[in-house]
């Protein structure tokens, strides 16, 4: 069965001409041409299945075939907010794996300990409609710029809020909240599926390789964010984002 391949075109079905970077693949690479068949999406939840009708080395013109509106496969909006590793490679990485995974909202933060104060965000979005179209994707996640750690905290955000850290309990709750924690019998920070609710949507803040600070997670707390625990392994901060995504999906997936 000869492979269907897929295209970005943020503007179908208004305009009927593949992005210029999109036409160049399709024609010079693909070596696709008239009555070629192909599928594209807008990002938005729109597939669309298409016949190339005219196609030179600039441009790539094709007709509407069938369109088909996708549900997303998981309910509610789930937002990885992540501190950006000093290593890009490794940014690029969960961008591409999350977008494959499933997720809606990509938020690079700048904390107190970051070693990386830049991200090229035209990179991370290249990358993003990469995945979206190879895992046959109908949505692109929403990419956000470098972001300060308090001004992210201070947003409102209509649904749950999670902080990841290594941080034991007894390190950041204040007295109040300790004697809070002793009545209702809890210890330690919960399991993120333990307490996400998929009616809602969802929010995971993930620290940089040195961590957030105590104090970071201690604001974090004022504005409504809940601790969390990823696990009972130490991970690397990609690591860390990457299975942040992978249980949000998992607890909110539509059966």
């Amino acid at each position: 069965m000869k492979e269907i391949r897929y295209f970005y075109a943020p503007d179908a079905p208004d305009s009927l001409l593949l992005p210029p970077d999109e036409a160049a693949h399709c024609v010079r690479v693909l070596r696709l041409a008239e009555g070629d068949t192909i599928c594209l999406t807008d990002g938005k939840g729109l597939f669309l299945e298409g016949e190339i009708v005219a196609a030179t080395p600039k441009k790539c013109m094709f007709r509407v075939v069938r369109e088909e509106m996708k549900e997303r496969e998981w309910s509610g909006h789930l937002h990885i907010a992540v501190a950006p590793t000093k290593n890009s490679d490794r940014m690029e990485w969960l961008a591409e794996k999350a977008t494959e995974i499933g997720f809606d909202e990509l938020t690079f933060l700048d904390c107190k300990n970051s070693e990386r104060k830049v991200v090229k965000t035209e990179r991370i979005d290249k990358i993003l409609v990469s995945a979206m179209k190879q895992s046959h994707k109908a949505y692109k996640p929403q990419l956000n710029g470098m972001t300060d750690f308090m001004r992210f905290i201070s947003q409102e955000w209509p649904g749950q809020k999670f902080i990841a850290h290594c941080y034991d309990e007894a390190d950041v709750l204040g007295k109040e909240q300790k004697e809070e924690r002793e009545k209702e019998m809890t210890v330690g920070k919960p399991f993120l599926p333990d307490v996400l609710d998929p009616q809602q949507d969802a929010l995971v803040m993930v620290g940089p390789e040195g961590d957030f600070s105590i104090e970071e997670v201690q604001a974090a707390h004022r504005h409504g964010f809940r601790s969390v625990s990823l696990g009972r392994c130490r991970l690397r901060t990609e690591t860390a984002a990457l299975v942040a995504v992978h249980l949000m999906n998992l607890k909110h997936a539509l059966e």
